[in-house]
């Protein structure tokens, strides 16, 4: 997780949200990747699509069985729809997501008995470290908003 949160501060690094997810086969990291949309103009460009494309890439197969992916923070619907096609065995995350989370904090979809591959979830791990992370980002970001010219702001100039 903290390889996971060294790729968090990347994206931080691009303006992204500090998103970071790393994959791991038999003890070794095959793959790393972090939040992107906004640079790549791609909504799929989330820190766990990422790296799953690397991963993919690198062992020259779209499924990924015997992998765990370690992410920052509780996975979307979209990338665990995205995990759970690649077959991982396991995906371990940090900070829960109470807007978007799809491992228990809105919906669960690793929990759904009716789907074909169940992968394993385990969050909270080094939950605060990366709720920290992205608390400071999201202070960061209002900070920096509250600092630009209002809509009203050229108008008592003129």
């Amino acid at each position: 997780m903290t390889l996971a949160l060294e790729q968090a501060r990347l994206a931080w690094a691009e303006g992204e949200v500090p998103v970071g997810a790393v994959v791991v086969k038999d003890g070794e990291v095959i793959a790393t990747g972090y939040n992107r949309p906004i640079g790549r103009h791609d909504p799929t460009a989330h820190a766990e699509i990422m790296a799953l494309r690397a991963a993919a890439e690198k062992l020259g197969n779209y499924r990924l069985p015997g992998c765990a992916l370690y992410v920052t923070l509780e996975p979307c619907i979209m990338c665990s729809g995205a995990m759970m096609h690649a077959r991982l065995a396991r995906v371990v995350y940090a900070a829960t997501d109470p807007k978007t989370g799809a491992c228990g904090s809105v919906v669960n979809l690793f929990g759904e008995e009716k789907l074909n591959h169940h992968t394993g979830v385990q969050g909270g791990v080094m939950a605060e470290q990366a709720s920290s992370l992205l608390r400071a980002f999201f202070a960061e970001r209002r900070a920096a908003a509250r600092k630009l010219p209002g809509p009203d702001a050229a108008s008592k100039e003129a």
